[in-house]
């Protein structure tokens, strides 16, 4: 199967939007066409889609093996597949708020695959950052500064004993005892398209080597602003039959979290990543 159809139109601030591509029948040769434009544009968008749950997990493993997320609770009968859910009597959702998943992983994972399933009749989008651009939109004094140092990502004020979640209502995802930190550059080289992108993130990178507690809070506040800067953010709107496919390591994303009184459920599959390497 060869869909020679395919356009990729790039949108603004982040992502690109895919057309004229069924992805319950993606071969292998479209699998690297995809992969390529995700190593590209970040966050690849997609309408109009019907995945099955088995054929949700072959379109991950076309791109890379899957890797089970620690914390997220798993659909009884596919545990490969993680459950984003939000009832409408719970007023915490999932990922509401700004982060890169895994990056607490010595090996962070490549990226998700998120699937609508059951949405809300209005609410509920997903906003996309770009950090390619990030790095690059930085001060050229900042960027000196950052360039050769390394962060600290870490998991137990989110999803430990204490932790975020367990101040939520979203307390399925807290109390682990599994709860990894390591550390990584601040600017990596991205291990698909060899560009620079800066590597922290505000969930999960709670300091820097060589910094106090404090220097390192006031580091990643003068990062983040430039990161989230409208016009290198997309905001994507959830339909029935839209899916996601995003890059973890040029990415961040943050759900919103506006449509209370309603039931919202996503499947995501997230594929393994590699070691990450600094950029310079």
């Amino acid at each position: 199967m060869i869909q020679e159809a395919l356009t990729i139109e790039k949108l603004p601030g982040c992502g690109a939007m895919v057309h004229d591509v069924d992805l319950s029948r993606v071969d292998a040769k479209m699998a690297d066409v995809l992969r390529e434009a995700l190593f590209e544009h970040g966050v690849l968008f997609f309408r109009g889609q019907t995945l099955s749950r088995q054929q949700h997990l072959d379109l991950a493993r076309a791109f890379a093996p899957i890797d089970v997320n620690r914390f997220f609770p798993a659909d009884p009968e596919w545990p490969e597949i993680a459950k984003v859910e939000k009832t409408k009597d719970q007023t915490s959702n999932i990922g509401g708020g700004w982060h890169t998943d895994h990056s607490y992983d010595a090996e962070p994972a490549l990226g998700s695959i998120l699937v609508a399933r059951d949405l809300p009749p209005s609410g509920g989008d997903t906003l996309f950052a770009d950090m390619y651009a990030a790095w690059e939109s930085l001060s050229p004094e900042l960027q000196d500064r950052v360039r050769h140092m390394k962060a600290i990502h870490s998991t137990a004020h989110v999803f430990g004993e204490g932790g975020a979640y367990a101040n939520s209502d979203q307390d399925a995802l807290s109390g682990s005892r599994d709860l990894p930190e390591t550390v990584h550059p601040v600017v990596i080289k991205h291990p698909g398209s060899g560009k620079p992108v800066l590597y922290v993130n505000p969930a999960f990178t709670t300091g820097f080597v060589g910094l106090s507690k404090e220097e390192g809070q006031e580091l990643l506040y003068q990062l983040l602003p430039n990161a989230i800067a409208k016009k290198r953010t997309y905001a994507f709107q959830w339909e029935p039959g839209s899916v996601a496919i995003w890059d973890n390591r040029a990415t961040w994303h943050f759900a919103k979290n506006d449509y209370h009184g309603h039931y919202r459920l996503m499947h995501r599959v997230t594929m393994a990543g590699v070691p990450l390497e600094a950029a310079f």
